[in-house]
């Protein structure tokens, strides 16, 4: 009877080894993909909805243009789907004499941060 006693108080200190420790993991949203209808008769666009707002712009000095039909592109943080990468700026030939280059920019909307592709006009 004895003997039966101390196995039943010495169980549970032969089983702590089998137990797992608890963990707790904490997972967030950075991104999300927003189906909306386009500008254009119904077209269908995706917007990737950034939580996390975009550093500060980079201050780059413009080179030398290449050409009086060239454009410069400011540098702008792209979002590559984990975190921003910087995109450096760069001179772009103009498509047509009148086109005026629109920057791409980030706007805050519910929920995060989406980015506007820059466009010529």
């Amino acid at each position: 009877m004895k003997l039966h006693i101390y196995f039943l108080a010495l169980a549970p200190f032969a089983l702590v080894g089998c137990a797992e420790p608890v963990t707790t993991t904490t997972t967030t949203e950075v991104t999300r993909e927003v189906t909306t209808t386009g500008p254009v008769r119904g077209a269908v666009t995706r917007e990737v909805i950034v939580t996390q707002a975009p550093p500060a712009v980079r201050i780059e000095t413009e080179t030398v243009s290449p050409g009086p039909t060239y454009v410069w592109q400011k540098g702008y943080w792209s979002w590559t789907g984990t975190r921003y990468a910087w995109v450096p700026g760069h001179w772009v030939a103009r498509p047509r004499v009148a086109a005026v280059w629109v920057e791409g920019h980030w706007v805050q909307r519910p929920g995060g941060w989406v980015w506007i592709s820059g466009h010529w006009q």
